[in-house]
């Protein structure tokens, strides 16, 4: 994918599991989109979804989902810590990869004017799509909440809004829509139930208070868990690292004689802003690689399609009269949906080491299915050459040598994949052991495919070197295959 745009829409809606749903739904159900992460918070009342894709894919799941936040969230009963002014609070759109920051106005702009005009919503343009500066700031619109912001568009034609009547939606309020560089929602938990300590920190380390630059902060009760919180965005963390905002709300609270319970990300974190700061430190709960940003989106969009052509294409393919794609490739395949289902049984676990290896046999076996149609191709074509043709043996030598290298490095792979789920077994929740025991018989088939195909390859072969080779990395698998059909 060449251009990539991320959406990190926040919904006024962390308690009803339906209406989550709905929203996830609503992302996931477009083409080009894929959802990097999700959170809700029943004390802030309210949800964040992470998604990326083309900047029309991400316009369109955009749209989508306020469109269902507007049918099925009422702020007229809606009660929360967060501020807010909308059913569908704020749209922000940041270019991550082949997009600029003029791409992701326009982008804000257009939804701006459909939400507007289809859904009559006022619109409020914020950050670097703002059309007056002082209405740039997220908290400027915010100020007051609802009967602050239904005040200044009655009585202020400079807060009249930029899409939209001049009023209030009765049940989905306002939207801020906007486009910005990548923040970092970051929250540290407090030992305490004094939430005006909590209120008294975020204004000290706030920047427009004087405190760390880039840092907007607030107090918050968080009323399920006993305890307060400083919630924080970090605008620039090059600027102020996230250490030094975990830093110096520590050190505040330990002037109220006050411990810090931990701190929390709330959506994905980019790579940068993690190399120099040791997650011990931070005390950050529930933390794993795959909140990195950048991580999470190489691996979504690896498991999204293949890159060249989708699932159903593939799936005539190889139903097609054309010999290739065919056994390896689908082999292959099998192998890799077993890693992938071994991922999540990782990630549920935080065993890094285990997602990190399957995600690279994961990614390998999937080069395969490729590597495999392309060497029975190159095969086939050797054969068609004339008997009679002086290279005729040998480039059917060596093609006949890639084509059962990669059945059988297909074998080795997913022997790799089966040893690596065996051991996630013993450590997973019993609900999930079904799961993987189901990955362990896909890889140990996939093995099993692989060297089907290596051995009757190498049958063929008239180099004998070739062949003994072959014929003994075809052992040794043969045995791990053993092994892993006794454990399984």
């Amino acid at each position: 994918m060449d251009q990539i745009v991320e959406c990190v829409p926040n919904f006024s809606e962390g308690r009803d599991r339906a209406t989550i749903q709905a929203l996830i739904e609503a992302v996931t159900s477009t083409a080009g989109v894929v959802l990097l992460d999700h959170s809700a918070d029943m004390d802030h009342h309210r949800s964040v979804l992470t998604f990326c894709g083309t900047p029309e894919a991400v316009f369109d799941a955009a749209m989508r989902a306020v469109r269902t936040a507007t049918d099925r969230i009422d702020l007229r009963s809606h009660t929360g810590a967060h501020p807010r002014v909308g059913a569908t609070d704020v749209v922000p759109f940041i270019p991550i990869k082949g997009t600029t920051m003029d791409d992701c106005i326009q982008l804000a702009t257009r939804l701006g004017e459909q939400v507007g005009r289809e859904l009559e919503i006022p619109v409020f343009l914020y950050e670097r799509a703002a059309t007056r500066t002082h209405r740039a700031p997220l908290e400027a619109v915010r100020r007051g909440g609802l009967e602050g912001l239904a005040l200044r568009m009655t009585s202020d034609p400079e807060w009249a809004p930029d899409f939209g009547p001049p009023r209030l939606h009765r049940s989905a309020g306002a939207i801020v829509i906007g486009a910005r560089p990548l923040l970092i929602a970051f929250n540290v938990n407090l030992r305490s139930q004094n939430i005006a300590i909590a209120r008294s920190i975020a204004k000290t380390v706030r920047q427009s208070n004087g405190g760390l630059p880039f840092v907007k902060a607030i107090g918050v009760e968080l009323t399920s868990r006993g305890m307060v919180q400083v919630s924080m965005n970090l605008t620039d963390y090059q600027q102020t690292p996230i250490q030094s905002a975990f830093q110096a709300v520590k050190t505040e609270a330990e002037k109220h004689g006050i411990a810090i319970s931990g701190s929390e990300l709330i959506g994905l974190i980019p790579q940068a802003a993690v190399e120099h700061a040791a997650v011990a430190s931070l005390q950050l709960e529930r933390f794993d690689p795959s909140h990195i940003l950048e991580r999470r989106i190489a691996t979504a969009m690896e498991a999204k399609d293949p890159p060249d052509q989708t699932l159903s294409d593939f799936l005539r393919a190889v139903a097609d009269v054309k010999p290739t794609p065919a056994g390896g490739s689908v082999a292959a395949l099998v192998g890799a949906l077993a890693a992938s289902l071994g991922v999540m049984g990782a990630r549920l676990v935080k065993q890094s080491n285990g997602e990190t290896t399957l995600l690279h046999l994961n990614r390998r076996l999937y080069e395969l299915v490729h590597e495999d149609a392309v060497a029975y191709e190159v095969l086939m074509k050797g054969q068609k050459i004339p008997k009679g043709h002086p290279d005729r043996p040998n480039i059917i030598s060596s093609a006949l040598l890639k084509a059962t290298e990669v059945p059988l490095e297909i074998a080795e792979r997913a022997c790799e994949v089966a040893r690596v789920l065996h051991g996630l077994r013993q450590v997973v929740k019993p609900t999930v052991y079904s799961d993987l025991t189901v990955g362990m018989i896909l890889a140990i088939a996939t093995a099993e495919a692989g060297l089907f195909t290596a051995q009757t390859n190498v049958k063929r072969s008239t180099n004998q070197s070739v062949m003994e080779l072959s014929r003994a990395r075809i052992i040794k698998t043969r045995e791990s295959l053993e092994e892993l059909r006794r454990l399984c």
